[in-house]
């Protein structure tokens, strides 16, 4: 396809997307967590990919929406409406906790804030499909996995792990930076 002059159009590549995962009811340090990160993906041209439900979820997915990203949210359920406000395409998968695998294969990379036992299962299906996670705060301090203690550190992690996974690399893609340092969250 070419321009009016005749110039060739080249397609853009898709934007890069990362998954935030967390608890659907969170504490309110998660929520902020999440929001943030959800707003620093977002400015960096991430799509957000989250379960679309409430707490770390409605969190990252309205950090973005307020940064002028777009979220998509793979619902467990039958019916759209059910996603949180702040997701701006809902697909019901039906699938109930089964969504958990769409939503970390819909994603390059992963961010955990926070969660429980669905939480570690989309940490634990990312790990086995070779996406690459990031912890984000206190949560989970027995995996082996990056940890992030700001949503700057891993927000500047997930777009690189994205661009890795991206261009072929899997697991831990090498050149990502080190999680930032800094005070844990209160």
């Amino acid at each position: 396809m070419a321009t009016a002059s005749g110039t060739p159009r080249v397609p853009l590549p898709p934007p890069l997307r990362v998954a935030v995962v967390g608890a659907g009811e969170a504490t309110g340090t998660e929520e902020a967590l999440a929001f943030e990160l959800g707003g620093r993906l977002a400015a960096s041209g991430l799509i957000v990919v989250t379960g679309g439900l409430g707490g770390v979820m409605a969190a990252a997915s309205r950090g973005a929406r307020e940064a002028g990203g777009r979220t998509l949210g793979l619902l467990p359920g039958d019916d759209g409406r059910d996603a949180n406000p702040w997701v701006e395409i809902a697909i019901p998968t039906g699938m109930g906790e089964g969504r958990n695998v769409l939503v970390v294969r819909a994603a390059e990379a992963v961010v955990a804030v926070g969660g429980d036992w669905g939480t570690l299962s989309e940490i634990a299906l990312a790990r086995k499909t070779g996406r690459p996670v990031c912890l984000l705060g206190p949560g989970f301090p027995w995996l082996d996995l990056p940890r992030a203690e700001r949503p700057d550190g891993a927000a500047a992690w997930a777009v690189a792990a994205a661009r890795g996974f991206r261009d072929g690399w899997r697991d831990e893609p090498p050149g990502i930076p080190a999680a930032a340092p800094g005070p844990r969250p209160p």
